[in-house]
């Protein structure tokens, strides 16, 4: 039975948590997705023992997350895993060229999930697909970098048979609802209220726990 979920990415599950907050007080899930989705799980197992973390650090590419991984998630020891990472290692990428590339970010993504399966062998892996929306941030060509990383997710989600959650059609399609991007992600990056909402029904939609 899942009795602890643990959150792990960029900025988009970060979403200023409160590091020094008290376990269980809401501050220390953000205001973001997590949040929202903590709230409803939460909600849902007021009964039983429960508990939501967020560890999400904003910046991180997915070579930051595999530096930290052993103290922010494998040490935690969770029942299930949640990972939303791969804007900032193509933005970074395309605009800077100090990002990850895609056959690196394929590489070190498959090697962290390889790790978190050898040693958390029972833990059940959820991964979320990354998004974009196109705006002054975000180019065409990072737009379709950032889909070519969405296709890497769901394939490594199939093989370490893990819960693959789509994000960026829904995305698309509040966007064209709204006919404004920036109503659903802010910057083409981060969502609005609107947007995390979006991103949490989704989650919880594909998830079962």
């Amino acid at each position: 039975m899942i009795k602890t979920i643990l959150f792990q990415g960029d900025s988009i599950t970060d979403t200023r948590r409160d590091r020094e907050a008290a376990a269980g007080s809401g501050m220390e899930m953000g205001y973001g997705y997590v949040a929202l989705t903590a709230g409803k799980l939460l909600k849902a197992n007021l009964g039983r023992e429960f508990c939501c973390i967020n560890r999400g650090n904003g910046g991180n590419k997915v070579v930051d997350l595999y530096a930290r991984w052993k103290i922010d998630a494998l040490n935690l020891k969770p029942d299930l895993i949640s990972i939303l990472v791969g804007v900032n290692d193509s933005l970074h990428e395309v605009n800077r060229k100090n990002g990850v590339e895609l056959p690196r970010y394929e590489q070190i993504y498959r090697m962290l999930l390889e790790w978190t399966k050898q040693e958390l062998p029972d833990v059940k892996l959820v991964l979320c697909e990354p998004f974009s929306l196109e705006s002054e941030c975000v180019s065409r060509e990072s737009y379709e970098d950032i889909l070519a990383r969405g296709e890497i997710v769901k394939q490594l989600a199939a093989d370490f048979d893990a819960t693959f959650v789509p994000l960026q059609d829904a995305l698309n399609e509040a966007a064209a609802l709204a006919k404004d991007n920036l109503k659903i992600l802010r910057d083409g990056v981060h969502p609005t209220l609107a947007g995390a909402q979006i991103i949490s029904d989704q989650w919880l939609k594909y998830v079962e726990l």
